[in-house]
Protein backbone atom coordinates (compact mmCIF):
# COMPACT_ATOMS: atom_id res chain seq x y z
CA UNK A 1 0.00 0.00 0.00
CA UNK A 2 1.27 3.29 -0.91
CA UNK A 3 2.57 5.53 1.68
CA UNK A 4 1.24 8.83 1.60
CA UNK A 5 2.67 11.02 3.64
CA UNK A 6 5.68 13.27 2.43
CA UNK A 7 9.18 11.88 2.85
CA UNK A 8 11.54 14.80 5.00
CA UNK A 9 14.63 12.50 4.81
CA UNK A 10 16.12 14.39 1.59
CA UNK A 11 16.55 16.90 4.50
CA UNK A 12 17.74 14.98 7.75
CA UNK A 13 16.82 12.06 8.59
CA UNK A 14 15.51 12.42 12.36
CA UNK A 15 16.25 15.26 14.56
CA UNK A 16 19.38 13.22 16.00
CA UNK A 17 21.13 13.60 12.47
CA UNK A 18 24.42 14.88 13.12
CA UNK A 19 24.22 17.10 10.21
CA UNK A 20 21.93 19.25 12.21
CA UNK A 21 24.43 20.23 14.83
CA UNK A 22 27.11 20.53 11.96
CA UNK A 23 24.20 23.31 10.27
CA UNK A 24 23.79 24.46 13.26
CA UNK A 25 27.54 25.41 14.02
CA UNK A 26 28.37 26.47 10.24
CA UNK A 27 25.64 29.24 10.63
CA UNK A 28 26.99 30.02 14.11
CA UNK A 29 30.40 30.58 12.57
CA UNK A 30 29.05 32.61 9.50
CA UNK A 31 27.53 35.06 12.35
CA UNK A 32 30.47 35.30 14.82
CA UNK A 33 32.95 36.14 11.71
CA UNK A 34 30.54 38.66 9.91
CA UNK A 35 33.09 41.43 9.90
CA UNK A 36 35.44 39.47 7.51
CA UNK A 37 32.19 39.55 4.91
CA UNK A 38 32.66 43.58 4.59
CA UNK A 39 36.90 43.77 4.55
CA UNK A 40 38.19 44.70 1.43
CA UNK A 41 38.50 48.19 -0.30
CA UNK A 42 36.34 46.62 -3.73
CA UNK A 43 33.03 47.53 -2.96
CA UNK A 44 32.46 45.01 -6.23
CA UNK A 45 34.67 41.73 -4.17
CA UNK A 46 32.79 42.40 -1.02
CA UNK A 47 29.61 42.44 -2.75
CA UNK A 48 30.55 38.86 -4.21
CA UNK A 49 31.91 37.57 -1.34
CA UNK A 50 28.78 38.98 0.89
CA UNK A 51 26.45 37.12 -1.72
CA UNK A 52 28.03 34.11 -1.32
CA UNK A 53 27.55 34.19 2.30
CA UNK A 54 24.16 35.20 2.20
CA UNK A 55 23.53 32.06 -0.24
CA UNK A 56 25.00 30.04 2.39
CA UNK A 57 22.60 31.29 5.10
CA UNK A 58 19.37 30.98 3.60
CA UNK A 59 20.07 27.67 2.71
CA UNK A 60 21.01 26.57 5.88
CA UNK A 61 18.42 28.22 7.85
CA UNK A 62 15.72 26.82 5.09
CA UNK A 63 16.87 23.60 5.68
CA UNK A 64 16.52 23.34 9.67
CA UNK A 65 13.53 25.94 9.32
CA UNK A 66 11.65 23.03 6.78
CA UNK A 67 12.63 20.28 8.69
CA UNK A 68 11.13 21.71 12.17
CA UNK A 69 8.04 23.59 10.78
CA UNK A 70 7.36 20.40 8.23
CA UNK A 71 7.27 18.26 11.17
CA UNK A 72 4.93 20.20 13.10
CA UNK A 73 2.71 20.68 10.19
CA UNK A 74 1.39 17.17 10.65
CA UNK A 75 3.16 16.18 14.60
CA UNK A 76 1.91 19.68 16.18
CA UNK A 77 3.09 18.14 19.68
CA UNK A 78 6.42 17.13 18.47
CA UNK A 79 9.20 18.81 20.69
CA UNK A 80 12.16 17.90 18.97
CA UNK A 81 11.03 20.05 16.22
CA UNK A 82 9.33 23.31 18.59
CA UNK A 83 13.59 22.70 20.10
CA UNK A 84 14.76 23.15 16.68
CA UNK A 85 12.40 26.31 16.16
CA UNK A 86 13.71 28.02 19.02
CA UNK A 87 17.07 27.42 18.30
CA UNK A 88 16.21 29.11 15.26
CA UNK A 89 14.44 31.83 16.65
CA UNK A 90 17.97 32.90 18.34
CA UNK A 91 19.71 33.28 15.16
CA UNK A 92 16.79 35.61 14.30
CA UNK A 93 18.15 39.06 15.07
CA UNK A 94 21.44 38.12 14.72
CA UNK A 95 20.69 37.53 10.89
CA UNK A 96 17.92 40.23 10.56
CA UNK A 97 21.20 43.05 11.59
CA UNK A 98 23.38 41.04 9.12
CA UNK A 99 20.97 42.11 6.40
CA UNK A 100 20.56 45.05 7.48
CA UNK A 101 24.29 45.63 7.38
CA UNK A 102 24.50 44.04 3.97
CA UNK A 103 21.42 46.96 2.73
CA UNK A 104 23.08 49.05 4.23
CA UNK A 105 26.47 48.60 2.57
CA UNK A 106 24.81 48.19 -0.39
CA UNK A 107 23.35 51.87 -0.21
CA UNK A 108 26.59 53.17 -0.04
CA UNK A 109 28.62 51.65 -3.33
CA UNK A 110 29.21 54.35 -5.70
CA UNK A 111 27.90 53.42 -9.44
CA UNK A 112 26.28 50.23 -8.46
CA UNK A 113 25.01 49.51 -12.06
CA UNK A 114 28.25 50.12 -13.01
CA UNK A 115 29.60 47.55 -10.81
CA UNK A 116 26.91 44.89 -11.84
CA UNK A 117 27.44 45.07 -15.28
CA UNK A 118 30.98 44.73 -15.13
CA UNK A 119 30.46 41.30 -12.82
CA UNK A 120 28.59 37.99 -13.79
CA UNK A 121 28.04 36.81 -10.03
CA UNK A 122 26.42 40.51 -9.31
CA UNK A 123 24.49 40.20 -12.75
CA UNK A 124 22.52 37.06 -11.48
CA UNK A 125 21.50 39.43 -8.48
CA UNK A 126 20.79 43.03 -10.38
CA UNK A 127 17.40 43.21 -8.88
CA UNK A 128 18.24 42.41 -5.37
CA UNK A 129 21.00 45.17 -5.38
CA UNK A 130 18.87 47.72 -6.79
CA UNK A 131 16.40 47.03 -4.42
CA UNK A 132 18.45 47.10 -1.83
CA UNK A 133 20.04 50.44 -2.43
CA UNK A 134 16.17 51.49 -2.09
CA UNK A 135 15.83 49.63 0.64
CA UNK A 136 18.46 51.39 2.41
CA UNK A 137 16.74 54.85 2.87
CA UNK A 138 14.31 53.09 5.04
CA UNK A 139 16.51 51.03 7.14
CA UNK A 140 16.17 51.81 11.18
CA UNK A 141 19.07 53.88 12.67
CA UNK A 142 21.81 51.09 13.57
CA UNK A 143 21.83 52.38 17.10
CA UNK A 144 18.11 51.32 17.94
CA UNK A 145 17.74 48.75 15.13
CA UNK A 146 18.99 46.03 17.34
CA UNK A 147 16.50 46.95 20.51
CA UNK A 148 13.88 47.61 18.47
CA UNK A 149 14.37 43.91 17.07
CA UNK A 150 14.92 42.65 20.42
CA UNK A 151 11.96 44.63 22.13
CA UNK A 152 9.81 42.95 19.31
CA UNK A 153 10.01 39.54 20.36
CA UNK A 154 8.35 40.43 23.47
CA UNK A 155 5.85 43.01 21.72
CA UNK A 156 4.48 42.51 18.47
CA UNK A 157 5.77 38.78 18.26
CA UNK A 158 4.61 38.42 21.79
CA UNK A 159 1.11 39.57 20.75
CA UNK A 160 0.71 37.61 17.88
CA UNK A 161 1.81 34.37 19.49
CA UNK A 162 -1.10 35.05 22.20
CA UNK A 163 -3.66 36.06 19.74
CA UNK A 164 -3.09 32.17 17.58
CA UNK A 165 -3.12 30.44 21.50
CA UNK A 166 -6.54 32.52 22.35
CA UNK A 167 -7.89 31.31 19.41
CA UNK A 168 -6.25 27.71 19.17
CA UNK A 169 -7.27 27.42 22.86
CA UNK A 170 -11.29 29.04 23.29
CA UNK A 171 -13.71 26.64 23.73
CA UNK A 172 -17.47 26.93 22.11
CA UNK A 173 -20.45 26.29 23.84
CA UNK A 174 -22.60 24.70 21.24
CA UNK A 175 -25.50 23.16 21.72
CA UNK A 176 -24.45 22.28 25.49
CA UNK A 177 -21.38 20.67 24.41
CA UNK A 178 -17.76 22.13 24.65
CA UNK A 179 -16.13 22.38 21.07
CA UNK A 180 -12.99 24.03 19.96
CA UNK A 181 -13.33 27.13 18.07
CA UNK A 182 -12.17 25.75 14.35
CA UNK A 183 -14.58 22.98 14.77
CA UNK A 184 -17.60 25.41 15.59
CA UNK A 185 -16.47 27.87 12.31
CA UNK A 186 -16.08 24.27 9.95
CA UNK A 187 -20.33 23.93 10.77
CA UNK A 188 -20.80 27.34 8.78
CA UNK A 189 -20.93 24.58 5.66
CA UNK A 190 -23.12 21.96 7.14
CA UNK A 191 -26.18 20.81 5.12
CA UNK A 192 -28.23 21.29 7.86
CA UNK A 193 -29.35 25.42 7.92
CA UNK A 194 -30.03 25.35 11.63
CA UNK A 195 -26.66 23.96 12.42
CA UNK A 196 -25.15 26.71 10.96
CA UNK A 197 -27.12 29.84 12.75
CA UNK A 198 -26.97 27.86 15.76
CA UNK A 199 -23.04 27.62 15.30
CA UNK A 200 -22.52 31.41 13.74
CA UNK A 201 -24.79 31.82 17.08
CA UNK A 202 -21.95 30.13 19.65
CA UNK A 203 -19.20 31.35 18.02
CA UNK A 204 -20.57 35.25 18.38
CA UNK A 205 -20.82 34.51 21.87
CA UNK A 206 -17.49 33.09 22.47
CA UNK A 207 -15.81 35.51 21.11
CA UNK A 208 -17.22 37.93 23.82
CA UNK A 209 -14.92 35.70 26.31
CA UNK A 210 -11.40 36.74 24.32
CA UNK A 211 -12.36 40.29 22.93
CA UNK A 212 -10.44 42.38 25.50
CA UNK A 213 -7.27 40.83 25.19
CA UNK A 214 -7.84 40.26 21.21
CA UNK A 215 -8.69 43.53 21.35
CA UNK A 216 -5.00 44.40 23.18
CA UNK A 217 -3.01 42.26 20.92
CA UNK A 218 -4.70 44.20 17.60
CA UNK A 219 -3.80 47.61 18.69
CA UNK A 220 0.08 46.61 20.29
CA UNK A 221 0.94 44.96 16.58
CA UNK A 222 -0.40 47.94 14.78
CA UNK A 223 1.05 50.80 17.54
CA UNK A 224 4.58 48.89 17.33
CA UNK A 225 4.03 49.08 13.39
CA UNK A 226 3.04 52.89 13.10
CA UNK A 227 6.38 53.52 15.53
CA UNK A 228 8.36 51.32 13.08
CA UNK A 229 7.33 53.14 10.02
CA UNK A 230 8.65 56.44 11.85
CA UNK A 231 11.55 54.65 12.59
CA UNK A 232 12.19 53.71 8.68
CA UNK A 233 10.67 56.88 7.03
CA UNK A 234 8.22 54.99 5.37
CA UNK A 235 4.45 58.08 5.24
CA UNK A 236 2.65 55.39 6.29
CA UNK A 237 2.17 51.64 6.70
CA UNK A 238 0.23 51.06 3.32
CA UNK A 239 3.51 52.45 1.74
CA UNK A 240 5.94 50.14 3.46
CA UNK A 241 3.55 46.88 2.23
CA UNK A 242 3.45 48.13 -1.16
CA UNK A 243 6.90 48.65 -1.45
CA UNK A 244 7.58 45.05 0.40
CA UNK A 245 6.09 43.84 -2.20
CA UNK A 246 7.25 45.40 -5.27
CA UNK A 247 4.30 47.20 -6.13
CA UNK A 248 3.25 50.75 -6.74
CA UNK A 249 0.01 52.57 -5.49
CA UNK A 250 -1.03 53.27 -8.84
CA UNK A 251 -1.59 49.47 -9.62
CA UNK A 252 -3.24 49.11 -6.36
CA UNK A 253 -5.46 52.22 -6.55
CA UNK A 254 -6.30 50.32 -10.30
CA UNK A 255 -7.51 47.06 -8.83
CA UNK A 256 -9.64 48.44 -6.21
CA UNK A 257 -11.45 50.79 -8.84
CA UNK A 258 -12.59 47.45 -10.66
CA UNK A 259 -13.46 45.45 -7.75
CA UNK A 260 -15.37 48.43 -6.36
CA UNK A 261 -17.31 48.61 -9.95
CA UNK A 262 -17.94 44.41 -9.70
CA UNK A 263 -19.14 44.62 -6.06
CA UNK A 264 -23.43 45.15 -6.91
CA UNK A 265 -22.75 41.90 -9.30
CA UNK A 266 -21.31 39.90 -6.46
CA UNK A 267 -24.17 41.14 -4.66
CA UNK A 268 -26.86 39.93 -6.93
CA UNK A 269 -25.13 36.35 -6.72
CA UNK A 270 -25.36 36.64 -2.93
CA UNK A 271 -28.29 38.14 -3.57
CA UNK A 272 -29.70 34.85 -5.32
CA UNK A 273 -28.11 32.16 -3.12
CA UNK A 274 -29.99 33.60 -0.17
CA UNK A 275 -33.49 33.71 -1.89
CA UNK A 276 -32.67 29.81 -2.91
CA UNK A 277 -31.95 29.50 1.19
CA UNK A 278 -35.10 31.23 2.30
CA UNK A 279 -33.75 34.52 2.72
CA UNK A 280 -35.43 38.05 1.73
CA UNK A 281 -33.10 40.46 3.05
CA UNK A 282 -29.70 39.62 1.47
CA UNK A 283 -28.19 36.45 3.26
CA UNK A 284 -27.23 35.99 6.61
CA UNK A 285 -22.86 35.67 7.49
CA UNK A 286 -23.67 32.26 8.41
CA UNK A 287 -25.01 31.21 4.95
CA UNK A 288 -22.85 32.15 2.69
CA UNK A 289 -20.60 28.72 2.64
CA UNK A 290 -24.12 26.65 2.72
CA UNK A 291 -24.41 24.10 0.47
CA UNK A 292 -26.46 24.31 -2.46
CA UNK A 293 -27.24 21.78 -5.04
CA UNK A 294 -29.67 21.53 -7.79
CA UNK A 295 -32.50 18.54 -6.77
CA UNK A 296 -31.19 15.23 -7.41
CA UNK A 297 -27.81 15.95 -7.66
CA UNK A 298 -24.82 13.71 -5.80
CA UNK A 299 -21.31 15.73 -6.33
CA UNK A 300 -18.71 13.30 -7.81
CA UNK A 301 -16.29 11.70 -4.78
CA UNK A 302 -12.38 10.69 -6.23
CA UNK A 303 -9.86 8.69 -4.57
CA UNK A 304 -6.25 10.13 -3.87
CA UNK A 305 -5.50 8.29 -7.27
CA UNK A 306 -8.51 9.45 -9.91
CA UNK A 307 -7.46 12.92 -8.14
CA UNK A 308 -4.20 12.28 -9.37
CA UNK A 309 -5.20 10.78 -12.78
CA UNK A 310 -7.48 13.65 -13.06
CA UNK A 311 -4.63 16.37 -12.60
CA UNK A 312 -2.16 14.90 -14.90
CA UNK A 313 -4.78 14.68 -17.62
CA UNK A 314 -6.17 18.14 -17.57
CA UNK A 315 -2.74 19.68 -16.73
CA UNK A 316 -0.85 17.74 -19.48
CA UNK A 317 -3.19 19.37 -22.00
CA UNK A 318 -1.16 22.61 -20.89
CA UNK A 319 2.04 21.34 -20.83
CA UNK A 320 3.72 17.54 -20.73
CA UNK A 321 6.23 18.99 -18.72
CA UNK A 322 3.59 20.11 -15.70
CA UNK A 323 2.28 16.44 -16.01
CA UNK A 324 5.02 14.85 -15.44
CA UNK A 325 6.25 17.04 -12.66
CA UNK A 326 2.98 16.63 -10.56
CA UNK A 327 3.60 12.60 -11.39
CA UNK A 328 6.81 13.05 -10.25
CA UNK A 329 5.37 15.09 -7.04
CA UNK A 330 3.43 12.37 -6.41
CA UNK A 331 5.61 9.28 -6.79
CA UNK A 332 8.21 10.72 -4.75
CA UNK A 333 6.32 11.82 -1.48
CA UNK A 334 6.59 15.10 -1.94
CA UNK A 335 2.66 15.31 -0.47
CA UNK A 336 0.93 14.55 2.75
CA UNK A 337 -2.27 13.45 1.83
CA UNK A 338 -4.59 12.75 4.64
CA UNK A 339 -5.70 14.27 7.77
CA UNK A 340 -5.01 12.56 11.25
CA UNK A 341 -4.23 13.41 14.91
CA UNK A 342 -1.90 16.01 15.08
CA UNK A 343 -1.58 17.09 11.54
CA UNK A 344 -3.08 20.70 10.83
CA UNK A 345 -5.67 21.88 9.10
CA UNK A 346 -5.81 23.29 5.12
CA UNK A 347 -3.59 23.31 2.68
CA UNK A 348 0.29 24.34 1.84
CA UNK A 349 3.12 24.17 0.17
CA UNK A 350 6.77 24.46 1.33
CA UNK A 351 9.53 25.28 -1.51
CA UNK A 352 13.00 23.48 -1.08
CA UNK A 353 14.70 24.93 -3.72
CA UNK A 354 18.11 24.47 -2.78
CA UNK A 355 17.32 20.48 -3.60
CA UNK A 356 14.78 21.98 -6.63
CA UNK A 357 12.05 20.21 -4.74
CA UNK A 358 8.87 20.91 -3.16
CA UNK A 359 6.45 19.90 -0.12
CA UNK A 360 2.42 20.26 -0.34
CA UNK A 361 0.35 19.73 2.63
CA UNK A 362 -3.09 18.82 1.73
CA UNK A 363 -5.98 17.37 4.11
CA UNK A 364 -7.77 15.24 1.36
CA UNK A 365 -10.98 14.13 1.72
CA UNK A 366 -12.41 13.16 -2.15
CA UNK A 367 -14.48 16.30 -3.13
CA UNK A 368 -14.27 18.25 -6.18
CA UNK A 369 -12.79 21.21 -4.15
CA UNK A 370 -10.10 19.02 -2.44
CA UNK A 371 -8.74 18.09 -5.93
CA UNK A 372 -8.89 22.00 -6.59
CA UNK A 373 -6.49 22.47 -3.25
CA UNK A 374 -4.38 19.41 -4.99
CA UNK A 375 -4.12 22.29 -8.17
CA UNK A 376 -3.47 24.77 -6.22
CA UNK A 377 -0.67 23.90 -4.36
CA UNK A 378 0.99 21.93 -7.37
CA UNK A 379 0.81 25.19 -8.88
CA UNK A 380 2.77 26.38 -6.37
CA UNK A 381 5.16 23.86 -6.27
CA UNK A 382 5.59 24.55 -10.19
CA UNK A 383 6.37 27.85 -9.77
CA UNK A 384 9.05 26.83 -7.50
CA UNK A 385 10.66 24.82 -10.31
CA UNK A 386 10.42 27.46 -12.76
CA UNK A 387 13.05 29.40 -10.20
CA UNK A 388 15.23 26.53 -9.59
CA UNK A 389 18.54 27.13 -10.10
CA UNK A 390 18.48 31.34 -9.27
CA UNK A 391 20.15 32.54 -6.40
CA UNK A 392 17.70 32.74 -3.23
CA UNK A 393 17.51 36.44 -3.57
CA UNK A 394 16.21 36.01 -6.75
CA UNK A 395 12.77 33.78 -5.59
CA UNK A 396 10.93 36.16 -3.36
CA UNK A 397 7.92 36.46 -5.42
CA UNK A 398 5.90 39.22 -3.67
CA UNK A 399 2.59 38.05 -2.40
CA UNK A 400 0.53 40.04 -5.29
CA UNK A 401 2.58 37.59 -7.46
CA UNK A 402 2.66 34.27 -5.36
CA UNK A 403 -0.98 33.12 -6.00
CA UNK A 404 -0.43 33.28 -9.93
CA UNK A 405 0.62 29.85 -10.79
CA UNK A 406 -1.71 28.56 -8.01
CA UNK A 407 -4.70 30.52 -9.50
CA UNK A 408 -4.29 29.75 -13.27
CA UNK A 409 -3.87 25.95 -12.35
CA UNK A 410 -7.46 26.37 -10.20
CA UNK A 411 -8.72 28.19 -12.86
CA UNK A 412 -7.21 25.76 -15.90
CA UNK A 413 -9.11 23.07 -13.58
CA UNK A 414 -12.42 24.50 -12.84
CA UNK A 415 -12.46 25.09 -16.90
CA UNK A 416 -12.01 21.98 -17.53
CA UNK A 417 -14.33 20.46 -15.19
CA UNK A 418 -17.03 23.10 -16.54
CA UNK A 419 -16.79 22.35 -20.34
CA UNK A 420 -17.64 18.73 -19.30
CA UNK A 421 -20.40 19.22 -16.71
CA UNK A 422 -24.36 18.32 -17.41
CA UNK A 423 -26.49 21.42 -15.96
CA UNK A 424 -27.09 20.16 -13.14
CA UNK A 425 -23.18 19.77 -12.01
CA UNK A 426 -22.77 22.79 -13.43
CA UNK A 427 -25.26 24.53 -11.34
CA UNK A 428 -22.71 22.97 -8.11
CA UNK A 429 -19.34 23.71 -9.93
CA UNK A 430 -20.42 27.81 -10.50
CA UNK A 431 -21.59 27.93 -6.82
CA UNK A 432 -18.49 26.42 -5.22
CA UNK A 433 -16.12 28.29 -7.38
CA UNK A 434 -18.40 31.99 -6.99
CA UNK A 435 -18.70 31.05 -2.94
CA UNK A 436 -15.37 31.26 -2.61
CA UNK A 437 -14.39 33.89 -5.39
CA UNK A 438 -16.74 36.31 -3.09
CA UNK A 439 -14.23 35.71 -0.24
CA UNK A 440 -11.39 36.11 -2.35
CA UNK A 441 -12.90 39.66 -3.46
CA UNK A 442 -15.87 40.75 -1.68
CA UNK A 443 -14.66 39.93 2.21
CA UNK A 444 -10.72 40.83 0.95
CA UNK A 445 -11.91 44.32 0.34
CA UNK A 446 -13.90 44.30 3.61
CA UNK A 447 -10.82 43.37 5.37
CA UNK A 448 -8.88 46.25 3.16
CA UNK A 449 -11.14 48.57 4.70
CA UNK A 450 -11.31 47.51 7.76
CA UNK A 451 -7.38 47.44 8.21
CA UNK A 452 -7.35 51.12 6.48
CA UNK A 453 -9.50 52.41 9.35
CA UNK A 454 -8.01 50.21 12.30
CA UNK A 455 -4.09 51.77 11.71
CA UNK A 456 -5.83 55.21 10.95
CA UNK A 457 -7.60 55.54 14.08
CA UNK A 458 -4.83 54.17 16.04
CA UNK A 459 -2.62 57.20 15.18
CA UNK A 460 -4.24 58.78 18.24
CA UNK A 461 -5.88 56.17 20.30
CA UNK A 462 -6.12 52.43 21.33
CA UNK A 463 -9.42 51.18 20.11
CA UNK A 464 -11.95 50.04 22.06
CA UNK A 465 -14.04 46.49 21.35
CA UNK A 466 -16.56 48.63 20.57
CA UNK A 467 -15.10 50.33 18.14
CA UNK A 468 -13.27 47.48 16.61
CA UNK A 469 -16.72 45.58 16.01
CA UNK A 470 -17.77 49.15 14.48
CA UNK A 471 -15.22 49.57 12.19
CA UNK A 472 -15.38 45.75 10.97
CA UNK A 473 -19.46 46.04 10.39
CA UNK A 474 -19.11 49.44 8.56
CA UNK A 475 -16.54 47.64 6.28
CA UNK A 476 -18.56 44.96 5.59
CA UNK A 477 -21.52 47.28 4.75
CA UNK A 478 -19.84 48.82 2.04
CA UNK A 479 -18.47 45.93 0.79
CA UNK A 480 -21.18 43.17 0.72
CA UNK A 481 -23.76 46.17 0.88
CA UNK A 482 -27.64 44.72 0.34
CA UNK A 483 -26.04 41.37 -0.16
CA UNK A 484 -25.29 40.70 2.98
CA UNK A 485 -28.70 40.91 5.91
CA UNK A 486 -27.58 43.62 7.55
CA UNK A 487 -28.87 42.48 10.84
CA UNK A 488 -26.87 39.02 10.75
CA UNK A 489 -23.16 40.02 10.02
CA UNK A 490 -20.17 39.34 11.63
CA UNK A 491 -18.82 41.79 14.37
CA UNK A 492 -15.78 39.80 15.28
CA UNK A 493 -13.89 39.18 12.13
CA UNK A 494 -10.93 41.42 13.33
CA UNK A 495 -10.59 38.58 15.66
CA UNK A 496 -10.91 35.63 13.52
CA UNK A 497 -9.13 36.45 10.73
CA UNK A 498 -5.40 35.75 11.84
CA UNK A 499 -3.50 38.39 9.22
CA UNK A 500 -4.04 40.97 10.81
CA UNK A 501 -1.82 39.93 13.90
CA UNK A 502 1.19 39.67 11.44
CA UNK A 503 4.18 41.76 13.40
CA UNK A 504 5.85 43.93 10.18
CA UNK A 505 3.51 42.42 7.32
CA UNK A 506 -0.01 44.41 7.43
CA UNK A 507 -2.40 44.44 4.70
CA UNK A 508 -1.96 41.04 3.75
CA UNK A 509 -5.69 41.07 2.30
CA UNK A 510 -5.32 43.04 -1.50
CA UNK A 511 -2.28 40.17 -2.78
CA UNK A 512 -5.02 37.64 -2.38
CA UNK A 513 -7.10 39.83 -4.63
CA UNK A 514 -4.41 40.89 -6.81
CA UNK A 515 -3.30 37.32 -7.21
CA UNK A 516 -6.82 36.02 -8.18
CA UNK A 517 -7.35 38.08 -10.57
CA UNK A 518 -3.85 37.79 -12.28
CA UNK A 519 -4.05 34.22 -12.23
CA UNK A 520 -7.59 34.75 -14.24
CA UNK A 521 -5.44 36.85 -16.30
CA UNK A 522 -2.66 35.03 -17.24
CA UNK A 523 -5.67 31.93 -17.90
CA UNK A 524 -7.12 34.35 -20.28
CA UNK A 525 -4.07 35.46 -22.34
CA UNK A 526 -3.35 31.40 -22.23
CA UNK A 527 -7.23 30.72 -24.13
CA UNK A 528 -5.91 33.42 -27.02
CA UNK A 529 -2.23 32.26 -27.44
CA UNK A 530 -2.81 28.69 -26.79
CA UNK A 531 0.25 26.73 -27.10
CA UNK A 532 2.83 29.69 -27.90
CA UNK A 533 2.03 30.85 -24.29
CA UNK A 534 3.22 27.90 -22.64
CA UNK A 535 7.06 29.11 -22.75
CA UNK A 536 5.81 32.95 -21.95
CA UNK A 537 3.96 31.92 -18.85
CA UNK A 538 7.12 30.10 -17.27
CA UNK A 539 9.33 32.60 -17.90
CA UNK A 540 6.87 35.16 -16.33
CA UNK A 541 7.37 32.79 -12.93
CA UNK A 542 10.86 32.77 -13.41
CA UNK A 543 11.18 36.35 -13.24
CA UNK A 544 8.22 36.62 -10.07
CA UNK A 545 11.11 37.45 -7.55
CA UNK A 546 13.65 39.88 -9.99
CA UNK A 547 11.13 42.44 -11.16
CA UNK A 548 8.59 44.87 -10.17
CA UNK A 549 5.23 43.76 -10.59
CA UNK A 550 3.85 45.93 -13.19
CA UNK A 551 7.18 44.64 -15.13
CA UNK A 552 6.62 41.47 -14.63
CA UNK A 553 3.22 42.05 -15.99
CA UNK A 554 4.52 43.93 -18.73
CA UNK A 555 6.59 40.96 -19.70
CA UNK A 556 3.19 38.72 -21.23
CA UNK A 557 1.92 42.56 -22.07
CA UNK A 558 -0.42 43.33 -19.46
CA UNK A 559 -0.89 46.20 -17.80
CA UNK A 560 -1.81 45.82 -14.25
CA UNK A 561 -2.07 49.99 -13.72
CA UNK A 562 -4.78 50.00 -16.20
CA UNK A 563 -8.54 49.21 -14.34
CA UNK A 564 -9.43 47.64 -17.93
CA UNK A 565 -7.58 44.78 -16.91
CA UNK A 566 -9.20 44.36 -13.66
CA UNK A 567 -12.50 44.79 -14.97
CA UNK A 568 -11.88 41.94 -17.66
CA UNK A 569 -10.71 39.59 -15.02
CA UNK A 570 -13.76 40.51 -13.28
CA UNK A 571 -15.91 40.40 -16.00
CA UNK A 572 -14.98 35.96 -16.16
CA UNK A 573 -16.91 36.20 -12.91
CA UNK A 574 -19.87 38.51 -13.92
CA UNK A 575 -20.48 35.73 -16.35
CA UNK A 576 -20.58 33.41 -14.22
CA UNK A 577 -23.04 35.35 -11.96
CA UNK A 578 -25.54 36.07 -14.61
CA UNK A 579 -25.24 31.94 -15.39
CA UNK A 580 -25.77 31.27 -12.24
CA UNK A 581 -28.68 33.17 -11.14
CA UNK A 582 -30.39 31.59 -15.12
CA UNK A 583 -29.52 28.37 -14.00
CA UNK A 584 -31.31 27.87 -10.09
CA UNK A 585 -33.68 30.16 -11.81
CA UNK A 586 -33.94 26.68 -13.80
CA UNK A 587 -33.37 23.90 -11.36
CA UNK A 588 -34.56 25.49 -8.25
Amino acid sequence: MKDWTWDLSVLYQNFDDPKITQDFDRLKAICADSDALFEGDDPSAVLEKASDAMEEIQRLTDSLGSFANLTLATDATNEQAQQQMDRIMVFSVQLSLLYSRLVRYIGQVDDLQGRIQKSEKLQKIDFFLLKAQEESKHLMDPAIEEWMLKMSLTGGEAFSTLRDKLDATLMVDYRGEQLPLASVRNKAYDPDPQVRKDAYEAELAAYAKIEIPMAACLNGIKGEGLTQIEAKHFDSILDETLFNSNMDRETLEAMLTAIRESLPAFRRYLRKKGELLGHLNGIPFYDLFAPIAAPGYVPKTYTIEEAREKLLTEMGKFTPDMAAFIDHAFENRWIDVYPREGKGGGAFCAGLHALDQSRVLTNFAGSFSDVSTLAHELGHAWHNRCMAGLPSVMIDAPMPLAETASIFNETLLANAAMGQAEKKERFSLLEGNLMETTQTIVDIYSRYLFETAVIEQRKDHTLSVGELKALMLDAQAQSYGDGLDPDLRHPYMWACKSHYYIPGYAFYNFPYAFGQLFGVGMFAQYQKEGAAFVPKYNRLLRSCGSMMVADVAASVGIDVRSPDFWRASLKVYEKEIEEFIALADELM
